[in-house]
C-alpha cells in the first residue's frame, strides 16, 4: 500500500496515497471522515514515550516520570515508561481522542526508551511489557497498532502489533530485522530521510513500502516509481 506521513504544514488530503499517518491532536474529524469517503486508511501518530511540552494535556504527566531531554527534539522528554498507573490513563486518552475523529490506527513513537539515555533504568522486559499494552489498548479500542522503529524487538513484537513503521533502516542498513513482519504479510513503511533510488529495487522485492520524506514531515514526498 502506497504511504504518506504528514505532520507539519498545511495538509493535503488530494496526496495519492493508500494510507494517512496524521497528527492525533491536529487532525480534526472532517479530514478523517474526508479522507475515509476517499476510500483511504487513516491512522493517528501519538508520542508514548516522550512528553511534547506543547500538547495540550502536557499538565497531565507527573514531574516524576518526566526524564532527560530528546537529544535533536527541542520540548521532548523521554518518559518512565514503567509507571504505567501515571502514564495509562493519558495514553488512554490520546486513544479515546483517536477513536473519536475516526481513525482506524495509531502510530506508537518513541517505543525504544531503553536504548536511549533516559534518566531511567529501562530494560529490555520494560519496554517490551510497555509495547505490548500500548498495542493491546489500542486493540481494545478496535484500532490498528503500529510498531515504530524498535529494530531490536520486531521479532517478539511482531505478534502485538498489525503494521510497522521504521525511520532510515536502508540508510542504516537493519531494515532485514522487519522480516517478522513481511513474513507474517504485515504491511512495513519504511521513511527515508534522504535519496531513495538506490533502495526501490530491494525495497519492491521485500514487500516494502519506501517514502523519502524531509524531517520536517511536511506534505512533501518522494516515492519509488
Amino acid at each position: 500500500m502506497s504511504f504518506q506521513i504528514q505532520f507539519s504544514g498545511d495538509l493535503d488530503l488530494e496526496v495519492e496515497a493508500d494510507v494517512f499517518d496524521l497528527d492525533a491532536f491536529d487532525t480534526d474529524s472532517a479530514s478523517v471522515q474526508y479522507l475515509h469517503m476517499k476510500g483511504k486508511h487513516v491512522i493517528c501518530y501519538i508520542n508514548a514515550g516522550a512528553m511534547e511540552d506543547w500538547r495540550p494535556d502536557v499538565a497531565l504527566y507527573p514531574l516524576e516520570v518526566i526524564g532527560k531531554a530528546y537529544k535533536g527534539w527541542p520540548g521532548e522528554n523521554w518518559l518512565d515508561i514503567r509507571d504505567l498507573e501515571s502514564l495509562a490513563p493519558i495514553i488512554e486518552a490520546r486513544l479515546d481522542l483517536c477513536k473519536s475523529k475516526g481513525f482506524k490506527g495509531v502510530e506508537f513513537d518513541n517505543v525504544d526508551g531503553y536504548q536511549n539515555d533516559t534518566g531511567f533504568e529501562l530494560t529490555v522486559f520494560d519496554q517490551l511489557t510497555f509495547n505490548r499494552w500500548l498495542a493491546d489498548a489500542a486493540h481494545q479500542r478496535g484500532l490498528a497498532a503500529g510498531l515504530k522503529n524498535d529494530p531490536d524487538q520486531i521479532d517478539a513484537l511482531e505478534p502485538w502489533f498489525d503494521f510497522i513503521i521504521l525511520e532510515s533502516c536502508f540508510n542504516e542498513g537493519w531494515c532485514d530485522q522487519a522480516q517478522p513482519f513481511i513474513e507474517a504479510e504485515k504491511p512495513v513503511f519504511v521513511i527515508e530521510y534522504s535519496m531513495i533510488d538506490d533502495y526501490c529495487s530491494t525495497a519492491l522485492e521485500s514487500s516494502m513500502t519506501l517514502l523519502q520524506k524531509k524531517l520536517e514531515l511536511d506534505a512533501w514526498r518522494n516515492t519509488c516509481h
